[in-house]
């Protein structure tokens, strides 16, 4: 049999009383008569000075044959008069065999003396049982289905889930591989535009904005340059956007594509210097000058790269062109 006690110490800072009085220890049932399985509560208290040691053996499993100990509570100590101290505390029993039990009393040792609590009877009976109406009497029941509750299948949702994405994931894998394919499909990137398609459409927005028209010259002149700044950059690898006018045309004076309208890019860049730093106001037909000639100087010096024939088509061409020949010249080869 498994005990639990109780200990009552002195609290700090506190000696016995001159005058102790003696230790006491009561019990008392909530209920006398229970049904088999049914539970009652038994209520102990300890009286005893405060600051002496006592010890009371309670056990936790069995009181005795037939009464189990369901649980025990936490004690609980008050403080009363006369510099003493109660503890209560309860233990909660039950009984499956019907009999009248004389529950044994509990012990309370206080130095070289120990003390008993009153005994207390528990009665446990069984159901009541009319034997004159066997029709009373019914089998077990069923074990009842229960509800069907989705978070009870969560788990094996999500397994299945994570199966069929590991199966695709798989397939995916070995079907890229089997392709010679890179595993993560890469977006096609559209190639950009050459570099004179791109002035060129710049310059048409420019146009239809009408900054000028509207007294932003220094916005209208400041995107022209930029356009084609960035237009030089990209066609004669010059890194126009940090060059100032006179360091671009010096790099391009000796440029053989850009010679012929190599007076008209001064004109643009010489036009834009006097309008941003001077605050000029141009003309109108200075501004339209400015435009045309920096459409002039893209259209001149674009470069387009030459288209490289298909080799199947150039291989079918050759082949079917002699024949066209021999047919014409009445079946004579070349």
């Amino acid at each position: 049999m498994i005990y639990s006690c109780l200990l009552l110490t002195a609290m700090a800072g506190q000696g016995i009383a001159s005058s102790a009085l003696e230790s006491s220890i009561s019990v008392r049932i909530d209920t006398a008569d229970i049904l088999i399985g049914e539970q009652t509560t038994l209520y102990l208290t300890i009286t005893a000075d405060k600051g002496k040691l006592v010890y009371a053996p309670i056990p936790t499993d069995t009181l005795m044959a037939g009464v189990e100990v369901l649980s025990l509570s936490q004690p609980d100590t008050v403080d009363i008069d006369n510099n003493r101290v109660e503890i209560k505390q309860e233990i909660l029993i039950t009984s499956f065999d019907s009999a009248l039990y004389l529950l044994p009393p509990f012990m309370l040792i206080d130095g070289a003396d120990t003390t008993y609590s009153e005994q207390v009877a528990l009665k446990v009976s069984t159901l009541p049982v009319n034997t004159d109406a066997p029709n009373e009497f019914y089998d077990i029941k069923d074990v009842w289905k229960p509800p069907f509750v989705w978070a009870d299948y969560y788990p094996l949702i999500l397994s299945i889930l994570l199966v069929l994405l590991l199966i695709a994931a798989a397939w995916y894998i070995f079907k890229r591989m089997r392709d010679r394919k890179s595993l993560i499909p890469f977006r096609k990137v559209e190639p950009p535009l050459p570099p004179h398609e791109e002035a060129i459409r710049k310059l048409d927005l420019i146009r239809q904005q009408k900054l000028w028209q509207q007294g932003k010259n220094k916005e209208y002149h400041t995107q022209i340059t930029d356009t084609l700044r960035h237009y030089l950059f990209r066609r004669f690898g010059v890194n126009a956007m940090e060059m100032t006018s006179s360091e671009i045309l010096d790099a391009l004076r000796n440029d053989d594509d850009s010679r012929p309208v190599y007076d008209e890019l001064r004109q643009i860049l010489s036009l834009a210097d006097f309008v941003k730093f001077a605050k000029l106001s141009p003309l109108p037909d200075e501004n339209d000058l400015s435009l045309k000639n920096a459409y002039h100087f893209v259209d001149v010096t674009k470069h387009i790269e030459e288209v490289k024939p298909d080799l199947k088509q150039a291989d079918t061409q050759s082949v079917d062109e002699p024949l066209d020949k021999t047919h014409s010249e009445g079946g004579e080869s070349v």
